[in-house]
C-alpha cells in the first residue's frame, strides 16, 4: 500500500463517461483522472457523483484496472466500495485494497432504513475481516439524506476501538458542520473530510484532513488553493468565492451540468451521457449556467 499520508487534500469524486450504449468508457475515465490528478487531486471513483450505485461490481473493478494499467498512482485513490449486499462490498473492497489503492469510502447498506447500530457494525465488522488484508484503511460515507442511513459517533467509537489503524476517516456530506468538527475534536488522528467545498475552511480550522466534493471534476484546483493556504489571511476571502462558485453549481441537476462542463471542456459530446434514472442536462439549463458562472467571472 502507497504512503497512507497520499489521502488528503482535494480529493475528486470522478465523473463515469459512457459510450452511446451506456457502457463505462474505460478511455474517457482514465483522460480525465489523468487530467485531475496533475493538478494535484487525489480521485474518490464510484462514489455518488460517479454514479457509482448504477454500477455494477465487474464494471468498477474494469476500470480501476484502467487506471492501474495507465501508471497513474493508487495511493492516490479512495474508490467506493460499500454495496448493500455484502459480498459486493468484500469483493470490490478486496480487489481495491489489491490494486494499491490508499483506502476505500464505505457507504453502510442502505436498501432497509433504521438498522440497529449492532447490524450496521455488523455490516462494516464482514467486511473488514473478510477482507483480511492489514493494509486496508475504511473510510466510512456519512450522506444520510441520500441513504437514510446515518453513522452516528457511536458506531464509530465501535469500528475504532475494533479495528484501530484500518477504519482511517470520514466523508461527512451531512453538510452538518457541528458533526464534522465534533468528530475532529472526538478522534484524533481520524481523518475527516467534508463533503462540501463550502466547509473546506471550518473543517481544516477543526483539525480535518480536506474535502472531497462533486465540484473538483471542474474546480479543482480552486479547491486545492484553499486548502493549501488556509492558514493565510487570504483564506476567508478564497472560502468566500467558493461559496459563491457552489451556490450557482446547486441550482442545477449537479452530476448532469458537471457532465454538461466537461464536455465543453473537453469538446466531446459522449460526456453529457448518463444512466437513467439520470438524464442529460437540458440545453437551455446548459445555456443559463454557463452564463452565471461568466457573470461571476468564474473560468472553468
Amino acid at each position: 500500500m502507497s504512503n497512507p499520508d497520499a489521502l488528503g487534500g482535494v480529493l475528486a469524486p470522478i465523473l463515469t463517461p459512457y459510450d452511446a450504449e451506456l457502457v463505462p468508457d474505460s478511455e474517457r475515465f482514465v483522460q480525465l483522472a489523468g487530467h485531475l490528478m496533475e493538478q494535484g487531486l487525489g480521485l474518490a471513483p464510484f462514489g455518488t457523483t460517479s454514479e457509482g450505485n448504477s454500477l455494477s461490481v465487474p464494471e468498477k473493478a474494469e476500470l480501476l484496472d484502467a487506471l492501474g494499467a495507465a501508471g497513474l498512482e493508487m495511493g492516490r485513490m479512495m474508490p467506493g466500495t460499500g454495496c448493500c449486499a455484502l459480498s459486493d462490498s468484500v469483493a470490490l473492497t478486496r480487489y481495491a485494497v489489491e490494486a494499491g489503492c490508499g483506502g476505500v469510502l464505505m457507504l453502510p447498506p442502505f436498501y432497509y432504513k433504521n438498522p440497529s447500530e449492532d447490524g450496521l457494525f455488523a455490516a462494516f465488522s464482514e467486511v473488514i475481516q473478510r477482507v483480511g488484508d492489514p493494509r486496508l484503511k475504511v473510510y466510512l460515507y456519512h450522506f444520510p439524506q441520500q441513504s437514510q442511513v446515518p453513522i452516528t459517533h457511536a458506531l464509530i467509537e465501535r469500528l475504532l476501538a475494533a479495528y484501530p489503524g484500518i477504519v482511517a476517516g470520514i466523508k461527512d456530506s451531512s453538510g452538518d458542520f457541528a458533526n464534522m468538527e465534533s468528530m475532529c475534536r472526538a478522534y484524533p488522528g481520524f481523518k475527516v473530510f467534508a463533503g462540501t467545498e463550502r466547509l473546506i475552511l471550518p473543517v481544516m480550522r477543526a483539525g480535518g484532513a480536506g474535502c472531497i466534493s462533486a465540484n473538483a471534476n471542474i474546480h479543482g484546483p480552486a479547491m486545492l488553493d484553499l486548502w493549501r493556504r488556509w492558514r493565510e489571511p487570504e483564506a476567508e476571502a478564497l472560502q468566500k468565492d467558493m461559496d459563491n462558485f457552489r451556490a450557482i453549481m446547486e441550482g442545477m441537476p449537479l452530476i448532469a451540468a458537471l457532465k454538461a462542463l466537461t464536455a465543453r471542456r473537453t469538446g466531446d459530446y459522449g460526456w453529457r451521457r448518463t444512466r437513467p434514472p439520470l438524464t442529460a442536462l437540458p440545453p437551455e439549463a446548459e445555456i443559463e449556467l454557463v452564463e452565471r458562472l461568466g457573470k461571476a467571472n468564474i473560468v472553468l
